[in-house]
């Protein structure tokens, strides 16, 4: 399961509570100078914490302060997002609204923005990137936000502009994580992992180390090289022990290599400190292919308690409930919020998991359909093309499932701990009977 990639920008502010242009982490600014080991000590969760109590003080003090309103409301969506904790919403978004109320400012407009991602409320965040655009057209972060919500609304062309921009306007790590991303859909991996090396020579903060580190393993693992992706996931964890991705990643190669004790313990720490839905949906596909299916439940009803969460605090997300709904057999929800899902974000993600809820439901014409978009808009993901397969397979399109099962295993033969070897026990049979 791919997970969710937007990116979270943040505003600067005469604090510096935070810097500007943060995505997942990545700071444009070096950090407040410290020792080295107290910067592996500082957890990301615990400098939010500090930020967001330093910008209470301030407030206590200048309850006019619009910026610092707005920093505030940003140090609450990054603090969130870090510690998995959607109830936070609310607050970020009554503190950047306290500050639009008091001056009509680009930075509490970008915080609206990325709150709006966070939300996937992404026709919301593009509205208030571009209000941000038209208030200072030299902002980087509203470009950040604005070039998150066209990935995700699927427009390609407007997403690409975006970050363009951002590339001209300040041409640093977050920046290039949007760039090397942007590529990564249309299918050019090895660019993708060319800029994502130059945001890494460009990082010096271990967390900044670590989010590099998680996407170069996550573009080598998504290419099929196992050791590769190891690499950069162990390198980034040396920089950063508490960063939970790259944990995420580590888990799935070690699954994929056979060590499956091993990453079911990974598989679980991620689960336990970050529980939101995919997280533990893959926790759960794992102990089911572990042979644990009661623990696997367990999980399925802490990640529908999760998303339940998730909408209670202003989230919506379609997606995630389809994905819930396939994995408990209820190919009817499955189609009903795909469809829903994809009508607000035609995304290849929604694409895939409209096409998979069809096909579970019988619906292969129309399935076929929208696994095709989902191909044709991320050509690199192993799990389309095998998900295209399947629907050809039941169809009787031997060509179209030939030529897809082959480039699922060109693409990544470990994309799937079930699914993968299935791919190539497919395969085999069509080649044997050519």
């Amino acid at each position: 399961m791919r997970h969710l990639r937007t990116v979270s920008i943040v505003s600067a502010t005469a604090l510096a509570v935070l810097a500007a242009g943060a995505i997942l982490g990545l700071r444009e600014t070096p950090p407040v100078t410290r020792t080295a080991g107290a910067a592996l000590a500082a957890a990301p969760a615990d400098r939010q914490a500090q930020a967001i109590a330093r910008a209470q003080d301030r407030l206590r003090e200048l309850p006019r302060d619009d910026q610092t309103w707005a920093a505030l409301g940003v140090a609450y969506v990054e603090r969130a997002r870090i510690t998995a904790d959607p109830s936070l919403y609310p607050r970020a978004e009554g503190a950047l609204r306290r500050s639009l109320s008091l001056r009509r400012n680009p930075s509490a407009l970008v915080g609206l923005g990325a709150l709006a991602n966070a939300r996937h409320d992404f026709a919301a965040a593009r509205k208030y990137a571009g209000q941000a655009v038209q208030a200072n057209p030299y902002d980087a972060s509203a470009f950040g936000v604005l070039a998150d919500a066209a990935t995700q609304l699927g427009d390609r062309a407007g997403a690409t502009a975006a970050v363009q921009r951002m590339l001209d306007l300040r041409p640093g790590l977050a920046a290039y994580a949007r760039a090397s991303y942007d590529l990564e859909l249309r299918g050019d991996l090895g660019r993708a992992e060319t800029l994502m090396g130059q945001a890494l020579s460009a990082a010096s903060d271990p967390a900044d180390i670590a989010f590099c580190r998680n996407q170069l393993g996550d573009l080598a693992f998504n290419r099929g090289d196992l050791a590769a992706a190891g690499g950069h996931y162990d390198a980034g964890l040396a920089a950063d022990p508490g960063y939970q991705p790259l944990l995420r990643g580590r888990a799935r190669v070690r699954a994929a290599t056979g060590s499956v004790p091993a990453a079911l313990a990974d598989a679980a720490r991620v689960a336990a400190r970050t529980p939101t839905p995919d997280t533990l949906l893959e926790y759960a596909q794992l102990l089911r292919f572990a042979g644990r299916p009661g623990e696997a439940a367990r999980q399925l009803d802490l990640a529908d308690a999760a998303h339940r969460v998730f909408q209670a605090n202003g989230g919506r997300d379609d997606l995630a409930g389809a994905q819930l709904a396939l994995a408990r057999g209820d190919q009817a929800t499955a189609v009903r919020l795909a469809r829903a899902e994809f009508a607000r974000r035609p995304f290849p993600d929604v694409a895939d998991a409209l096409a998979q809820a069809l096909h579970q439901a019988g619906q292969d014409e129309a399935a076929a359909g929208y696994a095709r978009r989902a191909v044709a808009a991320a050509p690199s993901n192993a799990a389309y093309t095998w998900h295209l397969a399947q629907i050809a397979l039941t169809t009787g399109d031997r060509r179209t499932a030939r030529d897809q099962l082959r480039r699922t295993r060109e693409l990544n033969p470990y994309f799937s701990l079930t699914d993968g070897p299935t791919a190539a026990r497919a395969l085999a049979a069509l080649e044997a009977h050519r």
